[in-house]
């Protein structure tokens, strides 16, 4: 399973870009990774942990802007297209029939 984030954050004040620097580092230490500008996503090991991030996730949002998420299944996001551009390394690296879970 699969979280991502999609965020749309002002930027023109000094307090609005400091909020937004750090809910992006909330998303790089919690262990999201950049699919896009504005669109993050991990891997989950099913709902209970979905559960445990969406509540960081709360915990974490800035005081404005436009914050979602949608929990996918590996199958959903393995079946998602391409059309402009090339994989990103993270995507090249890992596939989903290659993760190990501990």
């Amino acid at each position: 399973m699969r979280l991502i984030v999609l965020f749309d954050l002002p930027v023109v004040t000094k307090a609005e870009r400091q909020a937004y620097t750090l809910f992006r580092r909330f998303l790089i230490n919690d262990g999201y990774d950049m699919i896009q500008f504005s669109v993050y996503g991990r891997i989950l090991n099913g709902n209970d942990a979905l559960e445990k991030h969406m509540k960081r996730l709360v915990n974490s949002l800035p005081p404005e802007g436009s914050v979602r998420c949608l929990a996918v299944t590996e199958k959903q996001y393995a079946s998602m297209k391409l059309l402009v551009g090339l994989p990103l390394f993270q995507e090249k690296a890992l596939k989903a029939d290659q993760m190990l879970l501990f």
